[in-house]
């Protein structure tokens, strides 16, 4: 018999990760405790350390400051975002593609809602946890620009063309309207269907940007047809003295179509 090797991950390898990612929460938690009770700025790292039963070395291994601890999950979350954004199907609007992105950093807060409403009347007291979430969700901006102003052609840009400002402009609409939904939610003690929410405001983006986009995947984007040309077509029997002229135009033809193909057919009667 053949022997054929599982194609499985290592189960070690799966135990650590599971063991390291308890570390990191347990941490978390600690942290978030202490900061609560004792104050932030009494909070040593030491102290976070000993309440989560490991040593200051092994905070260290996980964290590079106390302030980083209550985001346990910033990282991992922006490594899964990278994922969507490499495994989107080319067909897929890149725009879609970033909505689908932050839709994981949403899923993050939501799979933990009283840690996450917690970590919100933290970070809204203590100023430099405050400014150390801006900087992270500053990431994920910074991310799907350089995502989005990948799918256009900066070599065919022209004078006029507002696709770079669209796709800079997009990326920080879709994080500006994450951060909306997610303080609405958090306000109201995480209550409700949070990604129902972000989807609604996600229309009100695709509606604005998406349709005046023209970035996209242009190597293997199908192309728009263009409009079929206006048909300009016979006369009609006449209903009195002159006859009448029918010309066939498609609802998306322009006035300065119509107006060609009528003077055509009349030219023509």
């Amino acid at each position: 018999m053949r022997y054929v090797p599982s194609m499985s991950p290592p189960r070690t390898s799966t135990r650590t990760t599971a063991q390291r990612h308890r570390v990191r929460q347990d941490l978390a938690t600690a942290a978030m405790r202490l900061f609560t009770t004792k104050g932030y700025e009494a909070t040593t790292v030491d102290e976070i350390a000993a309440a989560a039963g490991v040593a200051r070395r092994t905070f260290f291994r996980h964290f590079r400051s106390k302030e980083e601890a209550i985001f346990p999950d910033h990282d991992d979350t922006l490594v899964r975002v990278q994922a969507v954004l490499d495994s989107a199907e080319p067909r897929e609007h890149p725009l879609d593609t970033v909505c689908r992105g932050i839709t994981e950093v949403l899923r993050m807060y939501a799979e933990s809602p009283e840690v996450s409403v917690e970590r919100y009347r933290l970070t809204r007291s203590v100023p430099a946890l405050r400014e150390h979430e801006i900087a992270s969700v500053a990431r994920y901006d910074r991310l799907f620009t350089r995502y989005l102003l990948g799918h256009f052609d900066e070599a065919a840009h022209q004078p006029g063309d507002d696709d770079p400002l669209l796709a800079e402009v997009a990326a920080s609409a879709v994080v500006a309207a994450h951060n909306h939904v997610l303080r609405r939610w958090l306000r109201a003690g995480g209550k409700g269907d949070v990604e129902a929410q972000l989807n609604r405001a996600f229309d009100v983006i695709r509606k604005t940007f998406g349709t005046g986009m023209g970035i996209g995947r242009a190597a293997t984007r199908s192309p728009i047809p263009a409009p079929a040309p206006v048909v300009a077509e016979g006369t009609a029997e006449p209903e009195s003295e002159g006859e009448v002229v029918v010309a066939v135009a498609r609802t998306d033809a322009s006035p300065a179509e119509v107006l060609r193909a009528v003077e055509k057919a009349l030219g023509r009667a």
